[in-house]
C-alpha cells in the first residue's frame, strides 16, 4: 500500500516536472520572441575610433534596424579588453549586456596569469564579425624581400633583425614569438604603445619587420613603404595578390588573424543568443556592410554560436602554447 502510494506520488511528481518545464520552454521562447524590449548595451575594451569599435558601431546600427530597438556602443578600454570584459562577465545574463569579443579574449587567458575570469566558461560566443589577416611586413630599408631571405640572414647574424609589435602580450608580439619558434631564429622584440609608433620606426628602418593586421596599414603595404613578406593567413589576400602565404613561402600552419565579435555573459538564454546570431549573419550578408567591413581591412565571417565557440577554444589553446614557449606574462 506505501509503496503504491509513493509510485502515485512519484507519477505525479514527474508530471508537475514535465508541465514545469513545458511552461519554462515556453517562457524562454516567449523572452527571445520579445526580445529586445529595451535598449541593448554593446561594450567594446578599446577606444572609440579603432577599427574595433568602428565595426562593433556599424552592426550596432543594423541590429536596431533588424530587431527594432536601440544597440548601444560604449567604450571601456584598459588592461587589454579586461576591463569591458569584467564588466560584461558581472553583467545579468539577459541579452541586454553583450561584448565586442576579440583575439584578446584568447590570448589573455595565458598572458595574465591571474586573470579574474575564464573567456571559455563566463562567456558566450554568439557570432563573429570580422577577421584581419597578419602580414609579415619589412622596412623597405632592409635588403629582405621574403621569408626565407629573412630566415636566412636571421641564421647568419643572430642580432641582426629586430622585429616591432604593438605591446607585450599583443598578438603581433605573440606572432613574433611564434616566427622565431618556427623557423629556429632570433630576433630582438621591441615593443611599441599601438600600432602607428610601430609603423612609423618600421618604415624608417628603426625595426627590421612586424607582424600587422591590414586594419589602417593596408594602403602603406600596397604603395611600398613597408614591403609585405608574406601572408599569415589560410590563402592569399585579394588586395596583396603576389604576396604568398606563410605555407607557400615554407611555413606551414602558420596563421595570425586579428578577430571581432559579439558574446554574451554565460547562461544567456539559448534562443536569445541564436536571435542574435541570426540577426548579425543576416547583417554580414549585406554587400554594403561585406564592402565597408572590406574598407577597414577585414572580411565578414559568418560563424553561428557553437561553431564561434569552437574558434575561440582553438585559438586560446594556440596562443597558450606560444605564450607558454617564449615565457611571456603581464603579471
Amino acid at each position: 500500500m506505501i509503496n503504491q502510494r509513493l509510485c502515485g506520488l512519484g507519477r505525479r511528481l514527474a508530471a508537475c516536472l514535465a508541465v514545469a518545464a513545458a511552461a519554462g520552454g515556453g517562457a524562454l521562447a516567449d523572452e527571445a520572441a520579445d526580445y529586445p524590449q529595451r535598449p541593448v548595451k554593446i561594450v567594446v575594451g578599446y577606444s572609440p575610433g579603432g577599427a574595433t569599435d568602428v565595426i562593433a558601431r556599424l552592426v550596432a546600427t543594423e541590429l536596431s534596424s533588424e530587431l527594432g530597438q536601440s544597440f548601444i556602443v560604449e567604450n571601456k578600454p584598459g588592461a587589454g579588453g579586461n576591463i569591458a570584459t569584467e564588466n560584461v562577465i558581472r553583467s545579468k545574463p539577459d541579452g541586454y549586456t553583450l561584448l565586442v569579443l576579440t583575439i584578446q579574449n584568447a590570448t589573455n587567458m595565458s598572458v595574465y596569469k591571474n586573470i579574474g575570469y575564464d573567456t571559455n566558461k563566463d562567456l558566450q560566443p554568439i557570432a563573429q564579425f570580422m577577421a584581419s589577416p597578419s602580414v609579415l611586413v619589412a622596412s623597405p630599408k632592409l635588403q629582405i624581400d621574403s621569408l626565407q631571405a629573412l630566415i636566412k640572414t636571421a641564421k647568419a647574424d643572430p642580432t641582426a633583425l629586430s622585429y616591432a609589435s604593438t605591446g607585450v602580450g599583443g598578438s603581433p608580439h605573440l606572432a613574433g614569438e611564434m616566427l622565431k619558434s618556427r623557423a629556429g631564429i632570433d630576433m630582438l622584440h621591441v615593443p611599441y604603445k599601438g600600432t602607428a609608433p610601430a609603423m612609423t620606426d618600421v618604415i624608417a628602418g628603426n625595426v627590421s619587420v612586424s607582424f600587422m593586421t591590414t586594419l589602417g596599414v593596408l594602403e602603406q603595404m600596397q604603395s611600398g613603404k613597408m614591403r609585405p613578406l608574406a601572408v599569415a593567413y589560410g590563402s592569399r589576400l585579394a588586395e596583396l595578390p603576389n604576396v604568398p602565404t606563410m605555407a607557400e613561402a615554407g611555413l606551414p600552419d602558420f596563421e595570425v588573424t586579428s578577430w571581432n565579435g559579439l558574446a554574451a555573459p554565460a547562461g544567456t538564454p539559448p534562443a536569445i543568443v541564436e536571435k542574435l546570431s541570426a540577426a548579425v549573419n543576416r547583417i554580414l550578408q549585406k554587400p554594403a556592410i561585406q564592402e565597408r567591413v572590406r574598407g577597414l581591412g577585414g572580411q565578414a565571417v559568418l560563424r553561428n554560436p557553437q561553431e564561434f565557440a569552437a574558434y575561440v577554444q582553438a585559438e586560446t589553446d594556440k596562443w597558450a602554447q606560444v605564450v607558454k614557449a617564449a615565457n611571456i606574462s603581464m603579471d
